[in-house]
């Protein structure tokens, strides 16, 4: 009779010759032999096994809750190697002012071993407005980039070969306008959107949980996720049309288990309304990625995303019947807490960062921005963004994390911390599911209610001095000033004027065409990406794309809910 420590050195030894041996073949280690600083070999994965003699209920429940690295569930990681064979995208996000302005941020990180684009877009571009609208007026490139029209795009990848960087674009409502954009700018460089590779946000149901951006309401908006989503499954097999994001349910005030809970609830979402598409699930499922907060609860970070890959590993094979690995697997974008950072002693936001970063990384994330330490004051300056970035690369290239899979497994702490996440997660799904799915929860105000509680129980324990906050409300000092990045007044006057000599250069009868048969797709059930496409190149603006929603399905007014 095999003993079981036996049989878990067997299986290992079957993922070693079986999937790590496919993964090498794909992506090599980065090094031939892995150490300590003082020369004591570190082997590519431990387990119970390693370290003493699991009895048959241990090494039964390690088979169930944990398994290989790139096996199903997928808790130690997405992939057998993970940071051995590469490093997570090292992603700083860029956006401010003009094109020109954030172009040349681009270039300027790139430079400085940035391995991914990341785009914020300002606030109009987010609600669905041009810059000349009148509810623009004060904010044009001040919290993101300033887009309105095609031209805008060929400017802000001036230089960049797209077949050759993954970009990253933050918007949502307004996401179809973006990505339409992007396939213009790359076919007049030359590359076909089959090769283009990367993430738009997309995720237009935590704007109603959290951030507020919308055009109109969560069904239709919902809709024209769906139709991303198949069109770039058919035509962009590198593209992710939807990063589902917790990141901004968790800013709002959630905590960890609320992010976890409502952020795979909304993927889910998609999922379901994708399968009354009659799409198959594993050809959506290979489209969808995840973006998560990183806090300062240490290890509560780590064990988030290692429940995450978990539930939604059993959710997508269970519920929805996925019969692909790529289809079980949660890919993973993260970033660190932005409202975690402190206006008070800024400096002590490299501390933060940096911790946030070394969980996120020891929790298995493929990609990772890390804050710069201004940004409670303004969009950063460059040497606050270098600092960001500095900081993944001493985590990457000094700190030796990289040099073993999941090397944190087996903590007694750590396997507990994980198993309660996703005991309360699953509670949660569980009543989302009794109120009719996320869609419906959304618009009775559930998930919204949910995080404002616990928003007001955490300032209440800030206020309080139950929880303390360095340089806040413990060990303050005289306030310091530190550098800002300024966003100049004639940018709001620049961005008008090009859109304007747009409008005029552009043949506004073939315009004109292409917005009603934007109008068409919308009250047909005709996918709306190939007419947005047309639209862009024909130098439709963002906002004449988001008034025809508006005509069609009508502007949205979320109700008070208490």
């Amino acid at each position: 009779m095999t003993q079981p420590k036996d049989r878990l050195e067997q299986a290992k030894e079957r993922w070693r010759k079986e999937d790590l041996a496919r993964a090498l073949a794909k992506s090599p280690l980065r090094r031939g032999e892995f150490h300590t600083d003082s020369g004591i070999p570190v082997p590519d994965l431990l387990t119970p096994a390693d370290v003493g003699e699991p009895s048959a209920e241990e090494v039964a429940k390690y088979e169930r809750d944990l398994g290989f690295p790139g096996q199903f569930p997928y808790t130690r990681g997405p992939q057998p190697s993970m940071y051995r064979g590469r490093l997570w995208t090292m992603r700083q996000f860029a956006g401010f002012g003009t094109p020109q302005d954030t172009n040349r941020r681009f270039k300027y990180l790139l430079e400085h071993g940035m391995t991914g684009l990341s785009t914020a877009f300002d606030m109009p571009a987010l609600m669905g407005y041009d810059a000349d609208h009148p509810l623009s007026r004060g904010e044009v490139g001040r919290e993101g980039v300033a887009v309105s029209t095609l031209k805008d795009f060929e400017i802000l990848f001036d230089g960049i070969p797209l077949d050759r960087v993954t970009t990253s674009m933050t918007i949502n409502a307004s996401a179809i306008f973006a990505l339409a954009c992007y396939v213009a700018v790359a076919e007049k460089q030359g590359v076909p959107q089959e090769k283009l590779g990367g993430t738009i946000q997309n995720d237009v149901l935590k704007e109603y949980i959290a951030q507020k951006e919308w055009v109109v309401g969560p069904r239709p908006a919902t809709r024209i996720v769906v139709d991303m989503i198949e069109y770039t499954a058919k035509s962009m097999p590198r593209w992710h049309p939807v990063s589902i994001s917790g990141y901004h349910i968790r800013e709002a005030g959630a905590t960890a288990v609320q992010e976890l809970a409502f952020t795979l609830a909304d993927g889910f979402g998609y999922v379901e309304e994708c399968k009354k598409r009659g799409m198959d699930v594993d050809d959506v499922a290979a489209r969808l990625s995840f973006f998560w907060d990183v806090h300062n609860d240490f290890f509560e970070e780590i064990a988030k995303f290692r429940a995450a890959r978990r539930i939604y590993a059993r959710v997508m094979r269970d519920k929805f019947a996925a019969r692909k690995p790529l289809s079980m697997t949660l890919r993973t974008h993260a970033q660190t807490a932005g409202v975690s950072l402190t206006a008070q002693q800024p400096y002590n936001n490299v501390v933060r960062v940096a911790l946030q970063a070394l969980a996120a990384v020891l929790g298995g994330t493929q990609s990772l921005h890390t804050n710069s330490l201004d940004e409670t004051y303004a969009l950063p300056t460059e040497e606050a963004a270098t600092t960001a970035l500095r900081t993944q690369q001493i985590i990457a290239y000094e700190s030796g994390v990289d040099r073993v899979v999941d090397p944190l497994a087996g903590s007694y702490y750590l396997e507990y911390l994980t198993d309660e996440t996703e005991k309360r997660c699953l509670a949660i799904l569980d009543k989302i599911e009794r109120l009719g799915g996320i869609i419906r929860a959304v618009e009775e105000g559930y998930p919204q209610r949910e995080i404002a509680d616990s928003a007001y129980q955490w300032q209440r324990e800030v206020d309080s001095g139950e929880r303390k906050i360095v340089g806040v409300n413990a060990f303050a000092r005289e306030h310091e000033a530190i550098p800002t990045l300024k966003i100049d007044e004639s940018v709001s006057r620049e961005q008008i004027e090009r859109l304007q000599a747009v409008k005029r250069s552009r043949n506004s009868r073939e315009a004109q065409e292409k917005l009603r048969a934007v109008e068409e797709a919308c009250r047909s059930e005709k996918n709306l990406m190939p007419p947005v496409l047309e639209a862009v190149k024909a130098y439709c603006t963002l906002g004449e794309v988001c008034d025809v929603f508006r005509k069609v399905w009508g502007a949205y007014r979320e109700k008070g809910s208490y």
